[in-house]
């Protein structure tokens, strides 16, 4: 049961490790916050000022200073209540009124897409963040606290904002160092995405609890006699994996809980780096370590600060059992990560130390610039957030992690964008090697470059940073761009001599009209436009010529386009054959892109389509498109459904799809000699929360053991 939440609690709670904070700021927020909040209630019914305080009582518990809890009470005031900014900075000073704005969303800002606002949002945080953690620390604490209460809002926003939470704040705490506050994201964003599977687990965990926890107990007072017996100090104890984990370990191996043998984590604190690895030994003398299990975060720590000895060991009665072996100081860094010890200078200014974490946002954020689309900043962040890395050395020794799969281009555009752009090959450990080439644990990268160089389509092929993907892409969209401008000053030229008409109008103000009334600003993006197949010649010359009707062949053309369009709407176009991609069936509610090729029109896929890859490396042009809302409109959806192979099943299953009443348009089905069916069906489904329902429901019948799109 959670404590009872008032200004004296948190006070005392500051106090118990701030004897000199300034309480007085903290009051005067607490009592902003209250006036500011007064007339509103939580979801559940209590006063909004519940959650304000909240979030300063976890800031409390991370021992964060006055001035951030006080910016945490008033985190959501110029949001949500009648206040402004410049009441913040008159009231509380510029330092809490920066942090404040960093929490802020954008207001009176017009989005083509949620999605694009909350990008954004999320990108003007970061840039916050870059200059004072504060802001990403408070962030933590309102998302925890909102994950803590999701129970009181509707299904669909709690899978939204669990999702966002698993893809992005969890792996952003986990790279910040903050390993508490990872696990208890990651299990709570469990619970609402996957609520079966996670109660599951939750009563297979506690059915074996008291098994465990015998066994840990016995296991801790070998280790701990052990200990004592070599003259080592070490405190040990004993953990049983978080939920989350369990289930990332059971999808990983596809095995069941009851293959699980390692979900029994053992730690020892000891008093120094000698010591971890003494007592290493020890554990290696007691039991058979695992092949390929050791890891040393001590000698090698992660780009998060975080070390730790790690091993996993054959225990007593063949059980595996993980070790985790580190120095105090080692276990607070772990736990708490740069909230451990954030020392803060004039204007909010971070110590060198601290500073170390978010380095790699800091270059993130540099670079920016080159990412100008929220969206695809969003995604280049979720791409620097990921946890399987490989650690490889610079020809001077020092040590770079990577992400699983880099290669050279990865590693020359780590270091900087004119190196990767110039990158003409690569030796590891002095051995020239394939620039497709996987960098291993313990390579020393040597980039090879050349000034007249520059980056290759064939490269997105293999390279796996978003940050490489992204120059990348950017190199070529210029080329192409410089390309597509003479193109399209090209087919005007072209179509203006069919028609008659002087070339002379290219450099007119009557066209520059004409391109304003297509939705372009200059002509430079209206010939851009032309040489993308964006805007046809036709279209130009018609405007250009008005009183005259536009031509049969054109009208049949924008009448098939609408017929197709079915509620998408492809942002800058309005007259150009669309159909969606049979690769991946998209429906309403998924997150589409869109392919515009000459003589082809548009091609719509979901953004996790698994072809966009090698979409994005052909003559293909991308556009923002949306689905429009309509209850009448329905698309067709692929799912592959693996089953045990039995009489009756594939009746059952179509079934319980018509009585959502959604029509199957195809359907396949062959049988395997390991006594399992494979079924592919194409459905008209309204949208994806409808998809996902009839999924959640033939995952529960018996006899599925697999469903997917």
């Amino acid at each position: 049961m959670r404590e009872k939440l008032s200004l004296a609690g948190l006070i005392e709670k500051v106090s118990s490790y701030s004897h000199d904070a300034d309480f007085d700021t903290l009051k005067r927020a607490y009592h902003f916050s209250r006036e500011a909040h007064c007339s509103q209630k939580r979801k559940e019914g209590s006063p909004y000022i519940n959650h304000p305080l909240a979030v300063a009582y976890i800031l409390a518990d991370m021992k964060m200073d006055a001035l951030s809890i006080a910016s945490g009470l008033l985190h959501d005031t110029v949001e949500d209540a009648e206040v402004t900014m410049d009441d913040i900075k008159a009231i509380f000073g510029r330092e809490i009124a920066f942090i404040v704005k960093g929490l802020t969303k954008l207001a009176r800002v017009e989005f083509m897409t949620k999605q694009e606002a909350q990008a954004e949002n999320f990108r003007k945080m970061l840039l916050a963040m870059a200059e004072d953690i504060r802001v990403m620390l408070i962030k933590f604490a309102d998302r925890l606290h909102n994950m803590r209460t999701l129970q009181f809002l509707p299904e669909n926003k709690q899978q939204r904002i669990a999702a966002e939470t698993l893809e992005i704040y969890a792996p952003i705490a986990n790279r910040l160092g903050i390993g508490w506050l990872k696990t208890e994201l990651e299990d709570l964003s469990f619970k609402y995405l996957m609520p079966q599977l996670y109660e599951d687990l939750v009563k297979k965990v506690a059915s074996r609890r008291e098994e465990q926890e015998g066994y840990i107990k016995e296991v801790i007072e070998l280790v701990g006699q052990k200990l004592r017996e070599e003259g080592l100090t070490g405190k040990v104890s004993g953990r049983i994996k978080h939920f989350y984990g369990i289930y990332q370990k059971l999808q990983k191996q596809r095995i069941t809980f009851e293959e699980v043998h390692d979900v029994i984590g053992i730690r020892i604190i000891t008093g120094s780096n000698a010591d971890c690895y003494a007592i290493l030994g020890i554990i290696h003398s007691l039991w058979t370590p695992i092949p390929g299990r050791f890891k040393d975060y001590i000698g090698v720590p992660k780009s998060n600060m975080y070390q730790s000895l790690h091993t996993t060991v054959i225990g007593p009665r063949g059980v595996r059992v993980e070790f985790q072996i580190r120095t105090e100081e080692m276990h607070k860094l772990a736990e708490q990560g740069i909230a451990s010890h954030w020392k803060y200078k004039e204007k909010g200014a971070i110590d060198e130390k601290s500073s170390k974490y978010i380095s790699w946002l800091r270059d993130l954020v540099q670079g920016q610039r080159d990412v100008p689309d929220a969206v695809d900043f969003l995604e280049a962040v979720k791409g620097e957030v990921v946890p399987e890395v490989v650690y490889v050395f610079t020809p001077k020794g020092e040590v770079k992690e990577m992400p699983l799969g880099s290669t050279p281009v990865d590693f020359a555009y780590s270091i900087h964008t004119q190196i990767g752009h110039r990158c003409v090959g690569a030796r590891i450990s002095g051995k020239i090697v394939p620039l497709k080439y996987k960098l291993r644990n313990g390579d020393t990268v040597e980039i090879v470059t050349s000034p007249a160089h520059g980056p290759s389509r064939d490269w997105l092929k293999f390279v796996v940073t978003p940050r490489a993907k992204a120059r990348i892409k950017q190199w070529i969209k210029a080329e192409e761009r410089e390309r597509s401008v003479e193109l399209g000053i090209k087919l005007l030229e072209n179509d203006f001599r069919k028609h008659g008409m002087s070339n002379a109008l290219l450099k007119s103000g009557e066209i520059l009209s004409v391109a304003k009334t297509l939705g372009v600003g200059t002509l430079e993006e209206l010939f851009v436009a032309v040489g993308f197949g964006k805007i046809t010649p036709h279209q130009v010359i018609n405007r250009l010529r008005p009183g005259k009707e536009i031509s049969e062949e054109e009208t049949v053309r924008i009448h098939k386009s609408v017929k197709e369009h079915k509620g998408v709407s492809i942002k800058g176009i309005d007259d150009i054959l669309y159909h969606t991609g049979k690769c991946c069936f998209p429906v309403p509610g998924d997150d589409l892109v869109g392919f515009v090729t000459i003589g082809k029109g548009v091609t719509i896929h979901r953004k996790d389509c698994p072809n966009l890859e090698k979409l994005a490396i052909e003559d293909a042009r991308l556009v923002d498109v949306e689905w429009q809302a309509s209850s009448e409109v329905t698309a067709g959806t692929r799912l592959y459904v693996e089953t045990v192979d039995k009489p009756g099943i594939l009746a059952n299953l179509s079934a319980l799809i018509s009585a959502l009443n959604i029509n199957i348009s195809h359907l396949e089905a062959s049988s395997t000699q390991d006594k399992k069916s494979h079924i592919t069906l194409i459905l008209e489904v309204r949208d994806r929360n409808q998809l996902r329902a009839l999924m959640h429901k033939i995952s529960q019948m018996e006899g599925i053991l697999r469903i997917r799109r």
